[in-house]
């Protein structure tokens, strides 16, 4: 009898012990994927409406980076799109829906650049929401806004907001080319 006792303390033991180790394990991952994705982890949660399935997409999306050959700027390739930054930005006071448009080409081409993929709009977002989780509803916003720039829909105000919401990812695809490229050193 007092083997039988032992035996079921020993199996209570060992079963707390991989439940407390799953939960600790579920809880470091789901921190991994909060910070690296940031707002984007919140906004994929509610969209998948499913914890699970959507920290696997979010996994599935950091292995498919993982195979990429995302690369950082060389020095005069960054200046050269840092100067073209600039003459968009000039041109947006007298064309102000034609440089969106430009805005819109010039990130999409600093992002071929580094090795992103650039076909199709959903799959620039999973990609860049890995390292750029902080930006990527900024650059969501302002590709509708050109969309509607575009269509010559869009107001001076919000083809503004557009540029803002397009330099904060343009400067943050160029600052870590930068950083990377020191990391790399």
């Amino acid at each position: 009898m007092n083997a039988i006792v032992w035996v079921a303390v020993v199996v209570v033991v060992v079963v707390a012990l991989g439940a407390v180790g799953y939960f600790v394990a579920t809880q470091n991952r789901r921190r991994h994927l909060q910070d690296r994705f940031g707002p984007e982890y919140d906004r994929t949660i509610q969209e998948t409406d499913n914890r699970r399935l959507a920290e696997q997409e979010l996994l599935a999306r950091e292995a498919r980076v993982a195979e990429l050959d995302i690369r950082p700027l060389d020095d005069e390739t960054r200046e050269t799109y840092a100067k073209k930054w600039m003459e968009v930005q000039e041109r947006f006071v007298d064309a102000p829906g034609f440089a969106v448009t430009e805005a819109d080409a010039l990130v999409t081409s600093v992002m071929a650049d580094r090795g992103f993929p650039t076909d199709e709009f959903e799959e620039r977002l999973n990609v860049l929401s890995v390292g750029y989780g902080a930006t990527l509803d900024r650059y969501r916003q302002a590709h509708e806004i050109s969309g509607r720039a575009a269509r010559q829909e869009a107001g001076t105000e919000e083809l503004r907001q557009a540029m803002v919401h397009y330099r904060a990812l343009f400067e943050e695809l160029l600052t870590d080319s930068t950083r990377q490229k020191e990391a790399d050193r």
